[in-house]
């Protein structure tokens, strides 16, 4: 069953250049303890969907077309004060960039026991410290450590402190943001595999945003594909690997440093970033793509089904 349905979700920016077009017409569902990865590069809309999600988008942005159905409520047509009942305590969310996310000025085992306090305003003290100590034991951080400020922590501490408020309320969903970011590889390695360990323990579902397909590839079920504000193949992570469909897929793939000599590195590509803000009526790609012709520029793309658990937005792929 599924436990999230995005449909059609478009989210656009108000900029003294006009209206861009962040996000257009995404959609994807998430069952519930399953993981999804949304992948792309930096600008094309993953976090805004992230933030979307959240009901956390700036006052310049607006969603102009869609529905975000959590538990079959539509999340878009709730009010302030109802999205801010499922926001932590149903839905949370690990911040990109720990270093920043955490108030320097606060401890932060208060920090983690207010975000209890704002959905469990009738919890005694000693209930919320000792929740908050078990979260600390979860995610392995020395309860000794638990008084400390967030300067007083390294960088995957940090990262180990918001997954533990993102746990907080025991939520049904977390949304990742790039929850790896500035950390050494071993480190990016623990915190991936702390969350997988958390998902499994506690039947969490997981959207995890990333620019790094391999990071993806290692703890989702499914994976997006995301380019210039659309997401353009779409699929179980063993079908798009296996099988990628989607040109920028197969040369995002095949952009990973290998020791295989026979493997060919793609060109780097010299072309600028799709305008989103007056976008052209073909495939966004295009002028990057090695097999477009010249339908691909004046075609609208439209989804095309590989198998039942696999599709692609391709003219090409037809």
């Amino acid at each position: 069953m599924a436990l999230l349905t995005v449909k059609n979700l478009s989210v656009g920016y108000l900029t003294r250049k006009g209206f861009l077009k962040s996000v257009q017409g995404v959609s994807f569902t998430l069952d519930q303890g399953k993981s999804l990865g949304i992948v792309g590069e930096s600008g094309c809309g993953k976090t805004t969907i992230g933030m979307a999600l959240m009901g956390l988008l700036p006052d310049n942005a607006a969603v102009t077309d869609g529905e975000i159905l959590f538990e079959d409520q539509d999340l878009l047509k709730m009010s302030r004060k109802e999205i801010r009942q499922v926001r932590w305590k149903k839905i949370a969310m690990i911040f990109q960039a720990a270093m920043n996310a955490l108030n320097p000025v606060h401890r932060v085992s208060e920090q983690i026991s207010e975000a209890i306090l704002a959905h469990h305003t009738d919890i005694s003290e000693e209930a919320v410290m000792k929740q908050v100590e078990s979260l600390f034991d979860l995610v392995g951080i020395p309860l000794d450590r638990m008084r400390d400020y967030p300067h007083q922590y390294s960088g995957g501490m940090k990262q180990r402190a918001i997954i533990a408020m993102a746990l907080a309320c025991h939520p049904s969903l977390i949304i990742a943001d790039e929850p790896t970011t500035a950390l050494d590889v071993i480190v990016q390695d623990q915190i991936l595999s702390a969350i997988k360990d958390f998902q499994n323990k506690l039947n969490i579902s997981v959207i995890f945003i990333s620019h790094d397909i391999a990071v993806v590839a290692d703890v989702c079920d499914n994976i997006g594909i995301m380019f210039a504000g659309q997401l353009v193949e779409y699929g179980r992570i063993e079908d798009v690997f296996n099988a990628p469909m989607h040109p920028y897929t197969i040369s995002l793939l095949a952009s990973y440093l290998t020791l295989d000599k026979d493997v060919v590195q793609p060109d780097s590509y010299l072309c600028k970033p799709p305008d989103l803000i007056n976008p052209t009526p073909g495939c966004r790609f295009c002028e990057r793509c090695t097999v477009a012709e010249a339908a691909c520029s004046l075609m609208t793309p439209e989804w095309v089904e590989i198998s039942p658990t696999h599709k692609a937005l391709c003219y090409q792929c037809k």
